[in-house]
């Protein structure tokens, strides 16, 4: 019974294909970059196959996509020629058509899962460099190695290296004015902590150099997403310097014998905002490889209120950014331990010291009491935004997965938020203020992913859409 509807249902192929390969080459040629644009590339091949065939669906799940395959290669050889295993050339046209989507990756869905699987890793990384660096800063591991090596060098091997960096580090403002006393055992701590953040970050370099060059010699990555990885690489490779430039501000003698010595606000906050760059560009470069056309492309309807969300999720991303960036001036000036009380800092809502620094512009960066308070309005109207973003896509028609985004982008926020509170109060202990700091890097995450579900589809896929949403 099923062989004799195979065969009914190839004889139907047949002649559809014979139909379709008698009329004129243009039909082809516009069918033809159509079901070659996602991300599975014969995906829209199916749909295109059951609208034509009845019982495609049944086939497809008889026999998989093998008949599919042979049927693409033989019956429909005359109706368009450049098959799915030219997914390179074909792509490589339509990506210069203006209406279209321009991939990436042109050599096939393997390399896309590829080189997307490599870049999410690269990103994972770089999230981890965060929290250990907020580990190091936490632990005031950060200037225990007081000088800089390219290669990043060997750790001290016997107990005379030990002793050597140990003496090394006894010539540090922070040894003298905070640690005097500090024994040998206490020091190979904070060593190995800044020694393996360092390690982590030259690590990182290697292990995204080295599939880089695999993927350009395979010819896997197009000229415009080579100009972008390579541009991320030299900020990764500059974020380095960065990490330098900060940590030989707090190895430098500081202006008052009152003053603890640490590393200058401003560079920690450009270090903190480089490594939020890359991670960026990275997770934002990722998705676009695997999702080339963006989520909500189902319908017009959708794509109207994904619109209408993009215009609020934009602005709001911007604030969660800049809140993000604040809390590096809370921990450069450490303004986390100052008033652990909320929400009132202290007996008052704003303390007396706030604003009295001259130029006016230093107490946003460098007054204590200023910087915290920034930093908690900044927290509380990120957590407004993203709650009033989710109650105003509650009356509007979204995608499913774009509503379902914005409710955990709430809940992480409100997470967040928590974290920020419960640290405060916990006087800044390391568990909780790691985790802090790793949840602004998790709402961020969340900001770009939501921005990138949101955007406008290709003009040649929004040709295709219906005006309303098919039922399932």
């Amino acid at each position: 019974m099923i062989d004799n509807r195979l065969l009914l249902l190839l004889r139907k192929s047949r002649s559809v294909a014979l139909k379709f390969s008698s009329s004129n080459s243009p039909r082809c040629n516009t069918f033809s970059p159509h079901f070659q644009l996602s991300v599975e590339p014969q995906s829209r091949f199916y749909s295109s196959f059951q609208r034509i065939i009845p019982g495609a669906s049944v086939t497809r799940s008889l026999v998989g996509r093998g008949l599919i395959r042979s049927l693409l290669q033989n019956d429909f050889k005359n109706f368009c020629k450049p098959s799915f295993r030219n997914f390179s050339t074909s792509a490589s046209i339509s990506s210069k058509n203006t209406g279209g989507v321009k991939l990436l990756v042109t050599a096939g869905p393997k390399a896309q899962k590829a080189v997307g699987i490599w870049l999410f890793v690269s990103a994972a990384w770089v999230f981890s460099m965060v929290v250990l660096g907020g580990v190091t800063r936490l632990t005031r591991s950060g200037l225990s190695m007081t000088d800089w090596k390219f290669t990043g060098g060997l750790p001290p091997m016997s107990d005379d290296e030990w002793l050597v960096e140990f003496e090394k580090y006894k010539q540090s403002p922070e040894y003298k004015r905070i640690n005097k006393g500090m024994n040998l055992d206490d020091f190979k701590f904070i060593y190995w902590m800044e020694y393996a953040h360092r390690m982590w970050g030259r690590a990182l370099g290697i292990m995204f150099a080295l599939p880089f060059s695999y993927f350009l010699r395979k010819g896997y990555i197009t000229v415009g997403l080579g100009l972008r990885l390579s541009g991320l690489f030299a900020l990764g490779a500059g974020q380095g310097l960065i990490g330098w430039w900060m940590v030989k501000s707090g190895l430098e003698e500081p202006p008052s014998e009152y003053t603890e010595p640490r590393v200058s606000p401003y560079r920690l906050a450009a270090h903190l905002t480089s490594a939020f760059a890359i991670y960026t560009g990275l997770f934002w470069t990722a998705l676009s490889v695997v999702m080339p056309e963006p989520l909500a492309a189902e319908s017009r309807v959708w794509i109207q209120g994904a619109a209408k969300v993009k215009r609020i999720a934009l602005p709001v991303s911007i604030l969660v950014g800049i809140t993000a960036v604040s809390g590096a001036f809370v921990a450069g000036n450490d303004a986390g331990r100052a008033y652990n009380t909320f929400p009132k800092m202290g007996d008052t809502w704003i303390p007396d010291d706030v604003l009295v620094l001259k130029p006016l512009i230093r107490n946003f960066f460098e007054n204590t009491a200023t910087v915290q308070l920034d930093h908690r309005i900044l927290a509380t109207a990120s957590l407004c935004a993203i709650g009033g973003l989710w109650l105003y896509t509650r009356k509007l028609d979204l995608h499913p997965a774009i509503r379902s985004l914005i409710g955990s982008t709430m809940g992480m926020a409100a997470l967040q938020v928590t974290l920020g509170v419960t640290t405060l109060l916990s006087y800044v202990p390391v568990s909780l203020g790691s985790a802090h700091q790793a949840g602004a890097l998790t709402l961020l995450t969340f900001m770009i992913l939501l921005n990138h579900t949101l955007r406008r589809p290709s003009l040649q896929l929004l040709k295709t859409l219906p005006s309303v949403v098919k039922a399932p």
